[in-house]
């Protein structure tokens, strides 16, 4: 079975909200700055009075057999890459090869180690895990010699929520504590530059979380690669009392040697790697003995291929692995072949995933805090016609 077209489909569609979809933003790592720190510009659509209006893009990858491969979101960048880059690898090839295919892309992209170009060979990798699980008739977790879990636990995550509201933090944490969520992660809207008020915000945060879900709840906070080795010192003894399951991505991925100091000064545990790529990238954290979570996105470090092999070398040392969010679909299928001591949640990004599956015939949903693994064939996606209000086909052939 031969690739014979890689097609890529910009769709354009509007999300219908109760209000403004993005209600705060999380603290970046450019927020150093002052005139970025005040800025509330948000991705993934732009807001007007009907709705979030949403233009994104799919991959699709079709065979002389008839059988097609879907993957998808992505940006238009990393559409760009598939099309003047990676087609070349992929056209005429056999479709189920692909351990060559994406080896060949990785050694193909010199400059692709990390980044857009990453994040477009782990678009294709998908894609074409979707496409063997069509001609073979099968759900990819079994391709990938699983079930071990058919339902995964999901923790709620609030990125988009408010957080400078302690009545609307504690109504929305009681809510969805209430849906089954079994544990919810919340997003820090101040570092370091914010100086004593925006500490004191941050922590304000913490106690108004725990004090609304009790005590036998796990809550998890994300610093997003934007704070420094003495502020989140400072940090975790202002909130070691509120018990977090984990302090997320507390510095910039590259800074290994601050994690490695950071576990060693604080007794909250770590996570992160979520902006890593590659087995290679997450050796690096795993032998530095730095994270108690790793955390690699499927559709940004390699995709399912390479997840996989960065998993496998996590449980050699015994650590947890929770996958970045960004695709319910394949995260789904990658938690359903681990061993639930290893893969005890499902991270479910609430209002993203509202984005990312607004084109889907039969979105992925959490019900009772479970998210179920698709049974149906491949990685179970299919575009639902009646969202699309206009569609390109670009660098099709």
């Amino acid at each position: 079975m031969l690739i014979s077209e890689v097609r890529l489909r910009r769709l354009q569609g509007t999300l219908l909200t109760k209000g403004v979809l993005w209600e705060e933003r999380l603290v970046r790592p450019i927020d150093i700055y002052p005139e970025y720190r005040v800025r509330n510009d948000y991705e993934g659509g732009i807001q007007t009075p009907d709705g979030f209006k949403i233009t994104t893009h799919f991959v699709e990858i079709h065979t002389d057999e008839g059988v097609t491969g879907l993957a998808g979101p992505i940006p238009e960048g990393v559409a760009y890459i598939i099309a003047k880059h990676l087609r070349k690898y992929l056209i005429g090839q056999d479709a189920i090869a692909g351990e060559k295919l994406w080896d060949q892309m990785h050694r193909g992209m010199v400059h692709g180690r990390q980044g857009d170009a990453m994040l477009a060979i782990s678009a294709v990798d998908c894609a074409l895990w979707d496409l063997r699980g069509k001609w073979l008739d099968q759900p990819v977790y079994r391709l990938l010699g699983g079930p071990m879990q058919t339902k995964i636990p999901a923790y709620a995550s609030m990125l988009g929520f408010a957080v400078l509201d302690a009545g609307k933090v504690r109504e929305r944490a009681i809510e969805y504590k209430e849906k089954g969520y079994r544990a919810q992660k919340w997003f820090f809207r101040h570092g370091p530059m914010s100086g004593t008020e925006g500490m004191k915000k941050n922590v304000e945060l913490v106690r108004t979380l725990r004090e609304a879900v009790g005590e036998d709840y796990d809550l998890m906070f994300d610093c997003w690669q934007s704070m420094d080795v003495n502020y989140v010192v400072d940090l975790a003894e202002r909130i070691e009392e509120y018990k977090p399951r984990w302090l997320e991505e507390c510095v910039m991925p590259d800074r290994i040697d601050s994690y490695r100091k950071l576990s060693e000064r604080i007794r909250i545990p770590l996570s992160g790697a979520e902006h890593e790529y590659t087995r290679w990238g997450f050796k690096r954290f795993i032998d530095s003995e730095a994270l108690d979570v790793i955390q690699p996105d499927i559709y940004w470090c390699g995709g399912l291929t390479e997840t996989l092999k960065i998993a496998a070398y996590a449980t050699v040392h015994d650590l947890i692995t929770i996958p970045h969010g960004h695709s319910s679909f394949a995260t789904a299928h990658f938690s359903a072949v681990q061993s639930p001591i290893h893969t005890p949640y499902q991270e479910y990004l609430v209002k993203w995933n509202a984005v990312h599956q607004h084109f889907l015939v039969d979105p992925l949903d959490v019900i009772d805090g479970m998210i179920e693994v698709p049974e149906r064939p491949g990685l179970a996606m299919e575009i639902d016609r009646t969202k699309i209000e206009a569609e390109d086909i670009i660098f099709a052939a």
